[in-house]
């Protein structure tokens, strides 16, 4: 039986909507599609994905860092807030930003299925005012069980991150701190101190 959370975060959002505990990644594939709305499948059950605007820019922002590090070194491939992937038969998640590298993708190219059977190695989630504790500790825990190798929560309301390595053990880096991608990107180095400056960006008043 789904968790009551995911009852509640479903929206009645077409009276075709399978109900809760019957629906598939087809569902998700078809929802899409028609109402050009994300959907994370979870026991069954069509989850809306939440995002705000402010989380989307630093998302946008920290992939203007890494895709380029990413490509330049040949590493594999990095996708968006709306990169769907299937973690296990029946879970769908679509991370916020999500690094996958070539020996985990099937023939080392890019897929052509709108929800691949994939695991990245790093998974990103930019938390916003409808995350709850009780679903991202779900989501860390699925994340690891599935495979990830490396998860960082980006909270712009603190503008931390914390860094997991494991389901339950995570380091918390603030503006003063350098995120660094470990085994998972070696090499990759990014001062918060850039990173967090997007959401205090404004118009450049040129020749003033």
């Amino acid at each position: 039986k789904p968790h009551r959370l995911y009852y509640d975060l479903a929206v009645n959002f077409t009276a075709h909507a399978p109900p809760p505990g019957h629906a598939t990644v087809e569902d998700v594939i078809e929802f899409q599609q028609r109402e050009n709305r994300l959907f994370e499948l979870v026991d069954g059950t069509l989850v809306k994905k939440a995002m705000g605007y402010r989380e989307s820019a630093l998302a946008i922002w920290l992939i203007e860092f890494l895709a380029p590090f990413v490509r330049r070194n040949d590493l594999g491939i990095v996708t968006g807030e709306a990169g769907m992937m299937q973690l296990f038969s029946g879970l769908v998640r679509i991370p916020d930003i999500a690094f996958v590298s070539w020996e985990r993708l099937p023939n080392e190219r890019m897929p052509t299925e709108p929800v691949p059977n994939l695991v990245p190695d790093l998974a990103v989630e930019v938390l916003s005012a409808a995350n709850t504790m009780g679903e991202m500790a779900r989501k860390r825990h699925e994340y690891f069980a599935a495979g990830v190798r490396l998860l960082w929560l980006i909270d712009p309301a603190t503008r931390t991150i914390a860094v997991y390595n494991s389901a339950d053990k995570c380091s918390v880096l603030t503006e003063l701190d350098t995120l660094i991608g470990g085994e998972v990107l070696p090499g990759f180095t990014l001062p918060l101190s850039d990173l967090f400056a997007e959401l205090d960006r404004t118009r450049r008043k040129l020749g003033r």
